[in-house]
């Protein structure tokens, strides 16, 4: 094991109930086994790799967890075509061209070398190359978000970072993190992500949570909101989920759902209010077709609301 892997965590995150307790006191509730992954990702200074259905709370553990940590959260997105000069660093030109002509003013141009224009004071750092430099406060949280839009080329080009926690800068030279971040990476699994990353990394899947920890998720979140609204909240998403759809809400459209019907000034939801609010929880016209009406009604009997 590395020096920094015996690093000790801060104090609240030093057991795994401590971190049960820190992610919940910040509203971001998880299961014994999601925080026994992140313990031992803190613990190992591994990354930890979480896969699951969008909005089950994947990037929100990222947030928190720098929440928690007191930690700045450097977060990469990730999408089809992402490149070196996007994720890691791109040099400054206008500023390399200012630099030439004061050379060229001052009569040094001649005399210049590769390092007076391609030095690490032209650098614009973009994402991990910020992540491996040192911060106040230590180590930052690298959020690699949904990997799995990411062509295969770029997570290849991750092994370097993950493995080693460097990258190198052909006209500078490599740069190495003093200390890693903690790093999670997610992944929606619109495709596999290669076994060489997962390797690296610990994994855990995050599923939809059952209705009583929804329903204290979304308590937590949104204490505004009454309890017997949630219920009915959180029993319909539930539902929904069992439907056949083109995409099943996750918590995060739960979550946004009550808050919308909270904003309405509605006490309970009636037919008329999920009729008219479907698009916040639902984002295909297909589906809110096939639920408008009398299944919203089905739904709602079934769940004891009024009908």
């Amino acid at each position: 094991m590395s020096d920094h892997a015996s690093r000790p965590s801060p104090a609240a995150l030093e057991s795994i109930d401590g971190i049960r307790a820190a992610l919940g006191a910040r509203g971001y509730l998880c299961d014994r086994s999601l925080a026994v992954a992140t313990f031992l990702a803190l613990r190992l200074d591994r990354p930890l790799l979480l896969e699951g259905e969008a909005g089950v709370g994947k990037t929100e553990l990222a947030k928190v967890l720098a929440q928690a940590l007191g930690s700045r959260l450097i977060r990469l997105q990730c999408y089809e075509g992402l490149d070196v000069t996007t994720a890691v660093y791109e040099w400054n030109y206008p500023r390399q061209m200012m630099e030439i002509r004061l050379l060229e003013a001052r009569g040094q141009a001649s005399a210049a070398s590769v390092h007076d224009i391609f030095g690490s004071q032209f650098l614009i750092r973009r994402p991990l190359l910020q992540a491996l430099e040192a911060h106040e406060g230590g180590p930052p949280v690298l959020l690699i978000d949904e990997i799995d839009r990411a062509d295969e080329e770029f997570e290849a080009y991750l092994l370097e970072i993950l493995s080693d926690f460097q990258v190198t800068v052909p006209e500078v030279g490599t740069i190495r993190a003093e200390k890693p971040p903690r790093v999670v990476i997610t992944s929606n699994r619109t495709r596999e992500v290669h076994d060489a990353l997962k390797r690296r990394c610990l994994y855990h899947w995050i599923d939809y949570p059952t209705p009583e920890r929804e329903l204290e998720i979304v308590l937590a979140r949104l204490p505004a909101v009454p309890e017997a609204l949630a219920r009915q909240v959180v029993d319909f998403v539930q539902r929904l989920r069992a439907a056949d759809l083109t995409k099943v809400p996750g918590v995060a459209e739960t979550l946004d759902w009550a808050a919308a019907l909270l904003a309405l000034g509605a006490s309970e939801l009636s037919p008329e209010t999920a009729d008219e609010t479907l698009g916040v929880v639902l984002k295909y016209q297909e589906d809110i077709r096939a639920i408008q009406g009398e299944q919203v009604r089905a739904f709602l009997a079934g769940s004891g609301a009024p009908a």
